[in-house]
């Protein structure tokens, strides 16, 4: 898993680790778990993304880059399919999160300097509180996953650890 289209991705191992030990450690508690997943084919994108794309698939429908790797949803948690960068672009995530009375959100996934920052931002500007899951982040691109990390902490919200997460949500200390 060391290169898909000349990225790197051995960050994603430990991301997705880190992950599962979070909702492994707060699903017991109620912490509702939202699962945003991307479908990038070209019939959903507009076209300055296609532009950008050329001919370039990413995430597509029926494809391994387009399901869940590793850890997968339970039948209570939330489903969005987004085909954007955002989660809440053209999606029902904002409706959502507001019919369960959601203020914060925590974010974990890839790729912190695209999705998770595109999210992050726009559920800011919807007047979440947001918390941004430092070691449940990952991207192929190591400055742009530092800027956006800065840019939360300076400006948007908090930055901390899986295991101070998990501390604060559960009263657990873990390892």
């Amino acid at each position: 898993m060391n290169r898909v289209r000349n990225y790197r991705l051995d960050f994603v191992p430990e991301v997705v680790s880190n992950i599962r030990n979070v909702i492994e450690a707060v699903r017991p508690v109620g912490v509702p778990i939202f699962w945003v997943r991307s479908h990038y084919d070209f019939k959903y994108l507009n076209s300055a993304d296609i532009s950008k794309r050329r001919v370039e698939g990413c995430a597509l429908e029926g494809t391994w880059g387009a399901e869940f790797f590793e850890i997968e949803p339970e039948p209570t948690d939330v489903i969005v399919t987004k085909n954007h960068f955002s989660g809440f672009h053209d999606t029902d995530l904002h409706t959502r999160l507001q019919e369960r009375g959601i203020k914060t959100l925590v974010l974990t996934g890839v790729a912190t300097n695209v999705c998770i920052d595109s999210t992050l931002r726009e559920g800011f500007f919807l007047n979440y509180h947001i918390v941004l899951v430092e070691d449940c982040v990952g991207s192929n691109s190591p400055e742009g996953h530092a800027g956006t990390l800065v840019t939360v902490r300076n400006n948007i919200g908090s930055v901390v650890d899986s295991a101070a997460l998990v501390q604060v949500l559960t009263g657990v200390v873990t390892a």
